[in-house]
C-alpha cells in the first residue's frame, strides 16, 4: 500500500519532502520505495522489518493492534506486550522505533481526537475579569538563574491587562494584594471574576456550591463580587487570560534580564503601556487602551485599599505541621511545641536576615515576636530542630513518679522500688508507671501493703505490684501475715529437683555406643 501511494505521487509530480509530508514518512524512506519495484517492494513488507529486529516476533500483534485501535500510543503497545509477555525485555525507546516504523510501512496514522471549540461571544463592558497566575526562569545581572511569579488580569470586554511579580510563590493574602492593586489600576472592578481551580483561592468546587479559603471568602464578602470558576481541566473556558500568560511570558520576559523585583515590576507596567496594552488586538482589531476608555465607565467603583491588606510588602507564609515545624527549600524548621493548633489556620510569617540572608526568622505576626531563629541549611530533606524546642520527655516522666510517690506512707521505701523498677524497665517507665497509677486508684487501701510485700520478696514489676494489690482485695483484707505464710509454702517446694538419667541411656536406645 505504502509503495503503490509513493509511486502514485511521484507521478503526479510531487517532490521527494512533498510526498514524505503528505505520507507522514521520513525522506530516506520514499527513496527506499522509489528504487523498488512492485515485486521488491512486497517481498520487502512480507520480511521482518529491514534488518532483523527485536519485536519481529510479535510484529502480528502489535500490527492487529494498530489497526483496530489506530489512536494506540507506543506506550500502551508497550504495555500490552509485557501483559502478554510477561518475560519479554524490551526498552521503551525500541517500541516506539519499531511501532513508528510499522505505522509508515502500513500506513497506519495515528489518530487524534480533537476536541470542537465554538466562538465565545464578546463579554459586555464591565461584565468579566479574568484572572490566573504564572512562572518563569529569568537569567539575573549576575549570570544566574531566578524563578519569578506573576499573577495576571484582562478585562474580557477591552482585554486591558494588568500584571505584577514576586520572587516568591503566591499566597491567599499575596493574591488579595494584588487584586487590590489591580482594582486601583483600573479605577474598579467588574461584577464577575473569572478564576482556574487554584488552591489559592478555592477549596472544592462542590458540584457548583463554591467552598472558598476562608482569607478569600471573606475578602469577596468585602468586595461583594461574583465568582465563576473554571470546571476542572478546562482552560479554554478562560482562553483569554491563558493567551495573556503566554503572551506575557513570550514577550515581556522572555530573555529579559532581573536585576531587581521592583525595577522587574516598573518595567513591566512600562511594558503594558508600550505594548501589552497599546498594540492592535488581533480579535478585536482595536487597541485595549483606546476600549477601556469607555468599559471604564462600567466598572463598580472601589474605596481606597482595604485596610486591612498592606500593598506595599510582599507576606512570605508558611503553614505550620501537625509535628509543629515549617518547610522552606525543602528543609524542615522547627518552631515552639504547642504553635500548632488544632482549630487554627496555623499560618506563621517567615523573613531573611544577615548580609546573606542565610538567618530564618519566624513570627506569627508582622511585627510580633519572633518564635524561632534558624541558620538556613544549604542541604535537601533535613530536619534543622532547635533544642528548646524538643519536649523534655525525662522531665514528664520524673515528675508522674515523684506524684505516684506521694500516694504512699512509706515515701523512702516507695522511692526505691520506682527507682528500681526504672533501671529495670527503662524503656517501658511510662508504662510501669501507668499499671502502678491505676492499681492505686483501684486499691488505694491495699497499696502500701503491696508495695512492702514486693520490696521484701524483690518482685520490681509493675505486674507484681498489681497482681499483689488485687490479691489483698479479692482475700477481703486478708492480713499480710497469711499472704507471707501462703508464699512460704511455696517457697518449701523449691528444692525439689527432677529426677535425672546418665547419658548411657538415652545412648542405648539411639542404638549407638559411648
Amino acid at each position: 500500500m505504502l509503495y503503490v501511494k509513493i509511486q502514485e505521487l511521484h507521478k503526479r509530480k510531487l517532490k521527494i519532502a512533498q510526498i514524505a509530508k503528505e505520507l507522514k514518512i521520513s525522506r530516506p524512506t520514499v527513496y527506499k520505495y522509489l528504487a523498488m519495484s512492485f515485486d521488491e517492494a512486497r517481498a520487502y513488507t512480507e520480511q521482518p522489518l529491514g534488518r532483523n529486529k527485536k519485536l519481529d516476533s510479535y510484529k502480528d500483534w502489535i500490527l492487529a493492534w494498530l489497526e483496530e485501535y489506530p489512536h494506540l500510543s507506543a506506550a500502551q503497545i508497550h504495555d500490552w506486550l509485557l501483559e502478554r509477555y510477561p518475560d519479554l525485555m524490551v526498552g521503551g525507546s525500541t517500541v516506539r522505533s519499531y511501532v513508528k516504523e510499522v505505522r509508515e510501512v502500513y500506513q497506519i496514522e495515528k489518530k487524534v481526537n480533537v476536541r470542537q471549540y465554538e466562538a465565545v461571544p464578546e463579554q459586555p463592558m464591565g461584565k468579566q475579569l479574568q484572572v490566573d497566575w504564572g512562572e518563569t526562569k529569568q537569567k539575573t545581572t549576575d549570570s544566574k538563574e531566578i524563578k519569578l511569579y506573576f499573577i495576571a488580569f484582562v478585562l474580557a470586554h477591552s482585554r486591558y491587562k494588568y500584571m505584577e511579580w514576586q520572587t516568591s510563590p503566591f499566597t491567599t493574602r499575596d493574591a488579595i494584594r494584588c487584586h487590590e492593586n489591580a482594582f486601583q489600576f483600573y479605577g474598579g472592578h467588574t461584577n464577575e471574576i473569572v478564576y482556574d481551580q487554584d488552591h489559592l483561592i478555592t477549596v472544592s468546587e462542590n458540584a457548583g456550591q463554591l467552598l472558598l479559603t476562608a482569607e478569600f471568602q471573606s475578602y469577596v464578602n468585602e468586595r461583594k463580587f461574583r465568582i465563576h470558576l473554571c470546571r476542572r481541566a478546562d482552560p479554554e473556558s478562560k482562553g483569554m487570560i491563558e493567551n495573556v500568560v503566554k503572551y506575557i511570558k513570550g514577550n515581556f520576559a522572555d530573555s529579559r534580564v532581573f536585576s531587581d523585583i521592583e525595577d522587574w515590576n516598573h518595567r513591566g507596567l512600562q511594558w503594558l503601556q508600550r505594548t501589552g496594552n497599546h498594540q492592535v488586538h488581533q480579535t478585536t482589531k482595536k487597541r485595549p487602551a483606546e476600549v477601556f476608555l469607555l468599559e471604564k465607565q462600567h466598572l463598580q467603583p472601589v474605596s481606597s485599599l482595604l485596610s486591612f491588606e498592606s500593598t506595599s510588602k510582599q507576606s512570605i507564609t508558611r503553614t505550620v505541621s501537625k509535628d509543629n515545624t515549617i518547610r522552606y527549600k525543602s528543609n524542615r524548621y522547627s518552631v515552639p511545641l504547642g504553635t500548632h493548633q488544632t482549630k487554627s489556620e496555623n499560618l506563621v510569617l517567615i523573613e531573611l536576615k544577615g548580609d546573606e540572608q542565610q538567618t530564618l526568622v519566624i513570627r506569627k505576626e508582622s511585627k510580633g515576636e519572633v518564635i524561632a531563629e534558624h541558620e538556613i541549611s544549604l542541604e535537601k530533606g533535613k530536619l534543622i530542630q532547635n533544642r528548646n524546642h524538643i519536649r523534655d520527655r525525662s522531665k514528664g516522666i520524673e515528675e508522674f513518679k515523684q506524684r505516684l510517690i506521694s500516694f504512699f506512707e512509706d515515701q523512702n521505701q516507695a522511692a526505691v522500688y520506682f527507682d528500681e523498677i526504672s533501671q529495670r524497665y527503662r524503656r517501658y517507665r511510662r508504662d510501669q508507671f501507668a499499671i502502678i497509677h491505676r492499681v492505686i486508684q483501684r486499691y488505694p487501701s491495699f497499696i502500701d501493703s503491696a508495695i512492702s510485700k514486693c520490696m521484701t520478696d524483690r518482685l520490681f514489676s509493675a505486674n507484681d505490684f498489681r497482681d499483689l494489690a488485687h490479691h489483698l482485695h479479692t482475700t477481703n483484707h486478708q492480713p499480710v501475715q497469711e499472704i507471707e505464710s501462703h508464699y512460704s509454702n511455696l517457697a518449701k517446694h523449691t528444692d525439689i529437683k527432677a529426677s535425672t538419667r546418665s547419658l548411657n541411656t538415652y545412648t542405648s536406645i539411639l542404638g549407638g555406643r559411648v
